[in-house]
Parts: structure tokens; C-alpha cells; sequence
């Protein structure tokens, strides 16, 4: 019998291993699979070679088996860092930023991530990044409005000669 070959190896082996990762189920019985390479003979460090983990992940499924079973191959629920704003602090957050910034005490007009990073650490006493804040207003249903620079000394009489568009409104044209 021929031997069976897999035409472009590498970017195959990738493709597959995205796909184990997508699944719970499929890490799972990735590690299964790998643990019965070891109950086969194979070392930690030949099935995390073909597998393409550390010896030391393919260790750590080894004793979560032997302390857990099966059960211990399953993923565990991963609570990740805990929320900087929890939801009461959020509704409120987002009663605030419907309010205009100088009723609040603030000289600017329109809500910007650096004033809004400012407010939550004085109001509220959580200090977050103006990157984070920007991506707080979009979380809140927000958008970023920026107001349209004025030309210093401008007549507004040529801007609107020069305009392209006509201004909105019903249209002259019969």
C-alpha cells in the first residue's frame, strides 16, 4: 500500500490545531488523545513535540487525570480579571455621559476619553487609561463626536459659495 501524504503539512498541522482550540470538546479529546500516547509508551516530550505544546502542559493533563479522571481534562470555568466597573457603577456611567460634561462641573463640551478617564477617578475612584475610557463610550452605546474646526476669521458667506453640496432640504430642481 502507498503511503498517504498531506500536501502542505505545516500550514495543515496549523489549520488543525485552530480548530482543537475552538472546541471544548475537541481540546478535550486532545488531551485524551495525547494521554493514550503516553499510556502507549511515547514521553511527555515526544507528544508535545507532535502536538505541538510544551513537555509541560502534556505533564499537567497527566496529573489532572491522575487526581481527577477524565473530569480533569474537561475545561474549567475561567473567571479572566474581574470587571473595574461593575454594572450599578456602569448605569450610572452611562447616566452621566448622557449629561452635558459642564453640568457636571467640567469646562469641556463634549465627552473625550481623557475627561471621561479624569471624571471616573474623581467620581467614582477608578483609574482606567484614556484608550480604556474610548472603548468604554462604545461599550455604553456611544460614539465619538468631535466638532468640526472653525477657520479663524473665516467669512461664512464664501464657505457656503464654495460648498460642492448643496444644503440639505428640499431640492429647488424641477
Amino acid at each position: 500500500m502507498r503511503r498517504l501524504e498531506i500536501a502542505d503539512v505545516e500550514l495543515m498541522r496549523v489549520a488543525i490545531l485552530q480548530e482543537i482550540q475552538r472546541s471544548e470538546e475537541a481540546r478535550y479529546d486532545h488531551r485524551l488523545h495525547g494521554l493514550l500516547l503516553v499510556c502507549a509508551g511515547r514521553s511527555t516530550y515526544e507528544v508535545a513535540e507532535l502536538f505541538g505544546h510544551s513537555p509541560r502542559t502534556v505533564q499537567y493533563w497527566i496529573r489532572r487525570f491522575e487526581e481527577s479522571g477524565l473530569a480533569g481534562l474537561e475545561d474549567h470555568e475561567r473567571p479572566g480579571r474581574p470587571r473595574a466597573l461593575d454594572d450599578k457603577t456602569m448605569k450610572a456611567l452611562g447616566r452621566d455621559l448622557r449629561r452635558d460634561p459642564r453640568a457636571l462641573g467640567y469646562e469641556q463640551n463634549l465627552w473625550d476619553g481623557k475627561l471621561l478617564s479624569h471624571h471616573l477617578q474623581a467620581r467614582y475612584g477608578v483609574a482606567l487609561g484614556v484608550r480604556q475610557c474610548q472603548r468604554l463610550f462604545s461599550r455604553l452605546g456611544f460614539r465619538r463626536r468631535k466638532p468640526r474646526p472653525q477657520i479663524a476669521k473665516a467669512d461664512p458667506a464664501a464657505q457656503k459659495a464654495f460648498k460642492k453640496t448643496p444644503p440639505s432640504g428640499p431640492s429647488r430642481r424641477r
